[in-house]
């Protein structure tokens, strides 16, 4: 295990901490200045995020001096921020409220992410929903579980085996590139159900915890999804980019789809060919 026991509780309080302190006093009371587009409308970043962010790499950096650090808001202001995880022997990835659209807009569907990776490779992870007050963890040596203040842990598989037309899982459409869209939504009818709720957070919190067949990440920002590849596949999922490669957290490009199990992940694989066509 990456961190001593000792050194886990301080994460997550630090975290914790940074929900109540930042997070959830601004929910549902930002002004309009506090609210600010990055690349565009849906694109969003509020005082809550910056606020968030600084605490928690504050926090990171004193109990980890010789940490990287990488915030979603820093790697903004930094684009060459993120290339640093390649080589880290230890590099923290936190995305500080995750879902922002959903947050400004005042739904309660968003999430604090934290990774711990080395040399790209997520070795601990965690995923808070602050308005509940808990959070998914797990550790390159030890499974995924759900956690509450004063309850004990509860252990978290992925779903069973399923046919395709059984599946559900989580497709962000307004992110694959135009001339694609077309195929890639001409195969929703294949499955379930096919949404996203512009949150990987609580995507990959439903996908551990069974609720849900796979996710696909059009867009492989690490902050958004290097948490919750480790959370799944230490519940039993799988997660590679669609060429193949298994999934790193310093890799910036590529289609990432992470699902209930290997032979789900093939069959899906070849359903969402359209993605990389």
């Amino acid at each position: 295990m990456p961190f001593t026991p000792a050194e886990e509780a301080r994460i997550v309080n630090l975290l914790r901490r940074a929900a109540r302190a930042e997070i959830l006093p601004r929910f549902r009371a930002l002004s309009a200045s506090e609210v600010t587009e990055k690349s565009g409308p849906d694109d969003l970043v509020t005082e809550a995020d910056t606020a968030a962010e600084a605490m928690i790499a504050r926090g990171l950096a004193a109990l980890f001096p010789k940490a990287v650090i990488v915030g979603e808001e820093a790697a903004e202001a930094d684009p060459e921020l993120p290339d640093r995880i390649a080589d880290a022997e230890l590099a923290f990835i936190v995305d500080p409220v995750d879902g922002t659209w959903n947050y400004a807009r005042g739904l309660p569907l968003f999430g604090v992410i934290l990774a711990a990776c080395r040399k790209g490779e997520p070795v601990w992870a965690m995923i808070l929903d602050p308005v509940c007050d808990d959070w998914i963890t797990a550790s390159e040596d030890r499974p995924t579980r759900l956690e509450r203040p004063g309850r004990p842990p509860r252990p978290l598989h992925v779903a069973p085996a399923r046919d395709i037309a059984e599946m559900s899982g989580f497709v962000p459409l307004s992110l694959v590139p135009e001339d694609r869209q077309g195929a890639v939504a001409a195969l929703f009818p294949e499955f379930r159900r096919a949404t996203s709720l512009r949150c990987s957070a609580h995507e990959y919190r439903l996908l551990a915890q069974g609720h849900a067949d796979f996710c696909i990440g059009v867009d492989p920002k690490p902050w958004d999804h290097a948490a919750g590849v480790l959370l799944c596949r230490q519940a039993g999922g799988f997660a590679a980019f669609l060429d193949g490669a298994p999934y790193s957290a310093a890799r910036r490009e590529g289609v990432l789809l992470t699902a209930a199990s290997p032979d789900a992940w093939a069959r899906l694989a070849e359903r969402f060919g359209p993605l990389t066509a």
